[in-house]
């Protein structure tokens, strides 16, 4: 990869930036068949943060769609836009979330700077293209942190000065249903395997790839999925816990206690993550612990994670609708560092959990008419059930002022996903199939 930043500033600052052009964007009139990697760091704290670029890279295959690449979806806290340089219009985008995301939201992250990994991978521009960071604001508004001009061929030449030879480990196929532009690509990344683990860590893998299309949507869509593993050990067999004294030197630097939470497993190292990645064909990354201590987590469009644990075929679900579905969790959780990240003042972004500030952009159309708003409990729902289709108080860690459709969810209790958390992962598999 190469260390050094081949990216210009043009723009920085509190710039508001409207809704994005819907039009349909050529892909081959604007890009290549390549993916552009490019590694930053986002320093700060609750008060501010900025972005600093790290390296790029330049890789084989764009594995997302070649038709879809605005994001229709007003999801994340964060969101990267490539504009064309010339015009200015829109070419492509995605909203996301990050780890420092919910740093900000814990004590320490009040006052405390501190820096995080993150990585972008965007299809490589044909020609010179503005990548514009953008946050939302107070008032939930997007706007632009940062704007870098980026000269594809300034940056080819670059990188032709570089002799580096990389040793390419051929990723393991699970699952191949055919052309990556029109599938979801998801890479098995396997995270505290040693040496000797390699038998294991094969077996893992098969059932990890099960338990993605195990459930519903995801069953029902399995032919629009391409499974791929990473065959990676590290230096040692299991995972770091801080709670039990354990210290390993895993391949990806997972570690649980995250922000404080005993169960709460995931890495901040971004960087090394995506080197283990290098070029499998890659829409979304599943993190697969080598550990039956219970965990995991997950972050949209960041990565999910979860532990070898018994209830792994549930967890691993669950977590997939944060980091695909851009979902809420709709549990209530009062005890968590970052639990203050929903403010009541406004609509959250995620699909499935309301304040009632603007309820008609959820799932207002989707109640029986009549449904009381809010809705009172049913305690008789069996908790391997949704229930009825309501408004119903407690979610998003809070047990007051926030709102969930069904009295059971996948998103809450590992019941089925309902129908409102069905059809965001419906529609995001379509943004990268049809």
């Amino acid at each position: 990869m190469k260390k050094m930043v081949l990216l210009i500033c043009v723009m920085s600052g509190l710039l508001t930036s409207g809704s994005l052009s819907a039009q349909n964007v050529k892909f081959k009139k604007y890009f290549e068949d390549y993916t552009l990697r490019i590694d930053y760091h986002r320093v700060g704290n609750r008060q501010q943060d900025t972005v600093k670029l790290v390296a790029i890279e330049r890789i084989p295959l764009w594995a997302g769609s070649l038709t879809r690449l605005i994001d229709p979806f007003d999801n994340g806290e964060y969101r990267v836009v490539v504009k064309d340089a010339a015009s200015g219009r829109d070419l492509y985008s995605r909203g996301y979330n990050t780890l420092f995301r919910e740093y900000r939201d814990t004590p320490q992250g009040r006052d405390s700077v501190a820096c995080y990994e993150e990585v972008l991978r965007l299809p490589w521009p044909k020609c010179k293209v503005d990548i514009c960071f953008q946050k939302r604001d107070s008032n939930q508004r997007y706007y632009t942190q940062y704007c870098y001009r980026f000269d594809p061929d300034s940056a080819l030449a670059e990188l032709a000065k570089v002799s580096k030879v990389k040793v390419v480990v051929p990723p393991v196929c699970l699952q191949n249903k055919g052309n990556s532009h029109k599938k979801m690509d998801v890479v098995i990344v396997p995270e505290g395997y040693g040496p000797a683990d390699t038998a294991k860590m094969m077996r893992d893998m098969r059932s990890f790839c099960d338990y993605l299309l195990g459930q519903e949507p995801f069953a029902s869509r399995r032919g629009d999925f391409n499974v791929w593993g990473v065959p990676l050990t590290g230096e040692a067999s299991g995972i770091t816990n801080p709670t039990k004294g354990i210290k390993v030197n895993s391949l990806v630097g997972s570690s649980y206690n995250t922000f404080g939470s005993d169960r709460y497993l995931m890495t901040s190292h971004l960087f090394q993550l995506h080197n283990a990645i290098g070029s499998t064909p890659c829409d979304h990354i599943i993190i697969m612990a080598n550990s039956t201590t219970y965990g995991g987590g997950a972050i949209y469009n960041f990565y999910a994670m979860s532990s070898l644990n018994e209830m792994a075929y549930m967890v691993l679900p669950h977590e997939l609708g944060h980091s695909i579905g851009g979902l809420a969790d709709e549990y209530v959780d009062e005890d968590l560092s970052y639990g203050d990240m929903h403010a009541l003042t406004f609509e959250p972004t995620e699909p499935n959990i309301t304040t009632l500030v603007d309820f008609d952009s959820k799932w207002a159309a989707m109640l029986p008419k009549g449904t009381p708003i809010p809705t009172p409990a049913d305690n008789s729902v069996s908790r391997r059930e949704n229930g009825p289709m309501g408004v119903y108080e407690g979610a998003g860690y809070h047990s007051k002022g926030i709102y969930r459709p069904v009295m059971h969810c996948m998103m809450r209790d590992y019941a089925p996903f309902c129908p409102v958390c069905a059809k965001r992962l419906n529609d995001i598999f379509d943004l990268y199939t049809k």
